[in-house]
C-alpha cells in the first residue's frame, strides 16, 4: 500500500516536471525568435545611416581642409605683406634710417625662409625667386654701406692723440722721449719700477656709437653668405689707416744697408725713437685694433683672428724690420747700450705681444717679436766680446803728455758704469739666454773688461821716454779704475779683494815713481854720496867746502829741472795728489834740512855766498812741491 502510494506521487511530480520543461522551451523559442528579430531590425537600421554618416565624415574633413587652407592663406598673405614693406625699406636704402634698414632685411630673410619651405602654391616659385633677388641687392647695398661707414670713421691717429694715451713719465713734454736719446742714459731698475704703476689707455680708433652699427652690418653680410667680403672690406680699410698712423708717427721700413749708411748720432736718434714707437704700437695701436676687431666681429673666432693678423703683418713687419737692421748690423761698442735698450722694450712688451698675437693666425708675427728679441740678445753678447778685444788692442795714439787719465781709461770705466746701470736688463738676458748665474757673469765681464784695460795701459805706458812719467801714468790709471769700481755697484761684484789688490799697486806704482824720481837727487843730501866712506859725528870732515859747493848747485838744477817737468804732469785726483807730494815731501824736505844744517855754514860767506850756492829755503821748496802734478805750461811756469 505504502509503495503504490509513494510511486503515484512520484509520478505526479515527474509529469509536473515535464510540464514545465515544456513551458520553459516554448519560452525558450520565443525569446530567440524575438532576439533575432532585433537583430535583424538592427542590421538594418545601420544599413540605413551608413549613407549619412559618409555625408557627415566628408563634411567634416571639408571643414578641416578649409580651415587649414585659411590658415595657409593667411599666412601666405602676412609675408607677402612683410615682403611688400621690407622691399619699400630695401629700395629706400640705408641711408634714411639704418637699423630700419638692417631690420627689412631680416624680415625679408625670414620671408624667403617661408617660401622656400612653403612650394604648394604655383606662385611661391616666383615670389622666391623675387625675395631672393631682392635680398641679394640688399646685401650688396649694405656692403657699400659698411664700406662707407668704415672708411668715414676711421681716420689714422694723430702722434699727439698718441702721446696723449702715454703715462705722464713716457710723454715727450716731461721725458724727452722724442728727442732721440737712445734711450741709454737711464738706469733701467729705475725705468722699470715706475713702468710698473703705468697705466695705457689705447686711443678711440672708432667712435664707440659707430661701433654697433658696424657689428650689426658686418652680422647681417655674415648670415647671407658674404663674410669673405665684410673682412676684406675691413682688412684694406684698417691696414691702411694703421699704417697711416705709425707713418705720421715716425716709423718707416729700414733695412740692414740703410742702417750701415746712417751715421752714429743720426742713427742712436732713431734708436731712440724706435723704442717708444714699439711701446706705442704694441700698447696701443695693436690693442686698440684688437679691440674694435673683436667688437666688430663677435662670432667665428678663427675668422676673427686671421682678419686681425691681415690688418696687422705688414704693419709689424715694418715696426719690426729697423730692429732686425740693427740686430744683423756691423757691431760697435757704442751699439751695446741702445741694444740692451732695444731688447728691454722687447722684454717688457713680451706678455701682450703674446697675448695679442697669441692665435694661430698670428703665429708668424709672435715668432718675429720673439726671434728679434734673441738676436739683439746675441748681439749684445757677442758685442761683449767685441769691446773686451777692442780695449786690449786699442792702438789710438791718443798722446797724454802730462801722464793724466788716459781717455781710453775714462771710456772703458764709463762704460762698465753703463753697463750696472742695465743690471736688471742684463740679468734677464743672462737667464733667458745662457742659464747661468746673472751676478756672476756681470762679475766676469766687468772683470775681462778692466783686466783688458790694464792691458792696454801697460803696452801705452811704454810710450814715456821719462821711467817716472810712466809710473806716474800708470798710477793715475788704475786709481782712476779703483776709484770708480768703489763708487759705483761693480764693487759688490768684484769684492773687496779685488779692491784692496788694486789700491796695493797704485801705491806700488807711487813707490816706483819716488824711487825713480828723487833717489838721484837725494844722493846729493847724503854723505856717502860723496865717496868718504861713510857718515861720522862728523859729517862735515868729509866734505871740502867746494864739494859741499858742488852739491847745492846740483841739487838747485835737479830740483829745478824736476820742478819744471814734474809741474807739468797731472794727478787729477786731489787726494792723490796730496797724497804723493806729502810722499815725497817727507823724504826730501827732512834731508834738506838736515843738509842745510850740516854744511850749511861751509857755505855761508855772506849774502851773496848764501843766494849763490843755498839757494832755496825749506819753506821754498815745500811751496814748489805744492806746484807739482798741476799740469801747468811752461808759459804759466814763468808767469
Amino acid at each position: 500500500m505504502g509503495a503504490q502510494k509513494a510511486m503515484k506521487v512520484l509520478s505526479e511530480r515527474a509529469a509536473l516536471v515535464r510540464e514545465s520543461l515544456q513551458k520553459s522551451q516554448v519560452v525558450t523559442e520565443s525569446m530567440v525568435s524575438i532576439l533575432g528579430s532585433f537583430d535583424h531590425r538592427l542590421s538594418a537600421l545601420e544599413t540605413a545611416m551608413r549613407p549619412t554618416q559618409i555625408r557627415t565624415h566628408s563634411i567634416r574633413r571639408a571643414h578641416e581642409n578649409i580651415d587649414k587652407t585659411l590658415k595657409y592663406a593667411e599666412s601666405m598673405l602676412a609675408h607677402f605683406d612683410l615682403t611688400r614693406k621690407a622691399e619699400a625699406k630695401i629700395l629706400r636704402g640705408p641711408h634714411e634710417d639704418l637699423e630700419m634698414y638692417l631690420e627689412a632685411i631680416s624680415q625679408l630673410r625670414s620671408a624667403n625662409r617661408y617660401f622656400t619651405g612653403n612650394k604648394i602654391f604655383r606662385s611661391n616659385e616666383a615670389i622666391l625667386t623675387h625675395t631672393s633677388n631682392l635680398l641679394a641687392k640688399a646685401i650688396s647695398k649694405l656692403e657699400d654701406e659698411f664700406r662707407q661707414l668704415l672708411t668715414n670713421y676711421s681716420k689714422p691717429v694723430e702722434p699727439d692723440r698718441l702721446f696723449d694715451c702715454l703715462p705722464n713719465s713716457l710723454r715727450p713734454s716731461s721725458a724727452s722721449s722724442q728727442q732721440g736719446d737712445g734711450g741709454s742714459k737711464h738706469n733701467s731698475d729705475n725705468h722699470n719700477k715706475s713702468l710698473e704703476a703705468s697705466i695705457f689707455i689705447p686711443p678711440t680708433l672708432i667712435p664707440p656709437r659707430v661701433l654697433p652699427l658696424l657689428h650689426d652690418l658686418a652680422q647681417q653680410m655674415i648670415l647671407a653668405g658674404h663674410q669673405q667680403q665684410v673682412y676684406r672690406i675691413y682688412r684694406e680699410t684698417r691696414a691702411a689707416v694703421l699704417e697711416q698712423s705709425l707713418r705720421k708717427l715716425g716709423v718707416e721700413r729700414l733695412s740692414k744697408d740703410d742702417v750701415q749708411k746712417m751715421q752714429w748720432e743720426a742713427l742712436e736718434a732713431k734708436i731712440g725713437n724706435w723704442i717708444h714707437y714699439v711701446r706705442i704700437a704694441v700698447k696701443l695701436l695693436f690693442t686698440g685694433e684688437r679691440k674694435i676687431c673683436d667688437q666688430i666681429f663677435d662670432s667665428a673666432d678663427a675668422l676673427v683672428d686671421q682678419c686681425f693678423a691681415d690688418v696687422t703683418s705688414n704693419n709689424v713687419s715694418m715696426l719690426l724690420s729697423f730692429g732686425d737692421a740693427i740686430a744683423k748690423s756691423k757691431r760697435s761698442p757704442e751699439k751695446l747700450f741702445v741694444l740692451l735698450d732695444m731688447f728691454e722694450i722687447m722684454r717688457e712688451l713680451q706678455s701682450e705681444i703674446e697675448t695679442l698675437f697669441g692665435s694661430k693666425a698670428c703665429i708668424e708675427m709672435r715668432d718675429s717679436a720673439l726671434s728679434l728679441t734673441q738676436r739683439l740678445a746675441e748681439t749684445a753678447q757677442e758685442t761683449f766680446v767685441d769691446f773686451e778685444e777692442a780695449v786690449e788692442k786699442d792702438a789710438t795714439k791718443t798722446a797724454v803728455l802730462d801722464g793724466t787719465v788716459h781717455p781710453l781709461t775714462s771710456y772703458v770705466i764709463n762704460y762698465v758704469k753703463f753697463l750696472f746701470d742695465y743690471k736688471s736688463t742684463l740679468k734677464q738676458l743672462f737667464q733667458d739666454f745662457e742659464a747661468v748665474d746673472p751676478d756672476a757673469q756681470l762679475a766676469v765681464i766687468t772683470t775681462r773688461i778692466t783686466q783688458a784695460l790694464q792691458t792696454n795701459l801697460d803696452g801705452k805706458s811704454k810710450q814715456y821716454k821719462d821711467p817716472a812719467l810712466t809710473q806716474l801714468f800708470l798710477m793715475n790709471n788704475i786709481h782712476y779704475i779703483v776709484r770708480s769700481v768703489r763708487r759705483s755697484e761693480a764693487k759688490d761684484l768684484l769684492g773687496d779683494d779685488w779692491v784692496q789688490i788694486h789700491r796695493r799697486i797704485v801705491q806700488q806704482h807711487a813707490n816706483q815713481y819716488k824711487r825713480i824720481s828723487w833717489a838721484k837727487i837725494l844722493q846729493c843730501l847724503t854723505v856717502q854720496a860723496s865717496g868718504s866712506g861713510g857718515a861720522s859725528a862728523d859729517a862735515t870732515c868729509g866734505l871740502s867746502k867746494a864739494m859741499v859747493k858742488d852739491r847745492f848747485k846740483t841739487f838747485n838744477i835737479q830740483f829745478e829741472e824736476l820742478h819744471q817737468r814734474q809741474s807739468q804732469w797731472t794727478v787729477p785726483d786731489s787726494e792723490l795728489r796730496e797724497s804723493l807730494r806729502l810722499a815725497v815731501a817727507e823724504v826730501l824736505l827732512p834731508a834738506y834740512r838736515s843738509f842745510i844744517k850740516r854744511f850749511g855754514p861751509m857755505v855761508d860767506n855772506g849774502k851773496t855766498g848764501l843766494q849763490r850756492s843755498i839757494k832755496y829755503t825749506p819753506e821754498d821748496l815745500e811751496r814748489m812741491l805744492n806746484e807739482f802734478f798741476e799740469g801747468k805750461t811752461f808759459g804759466e811756469q814763468k808767469r
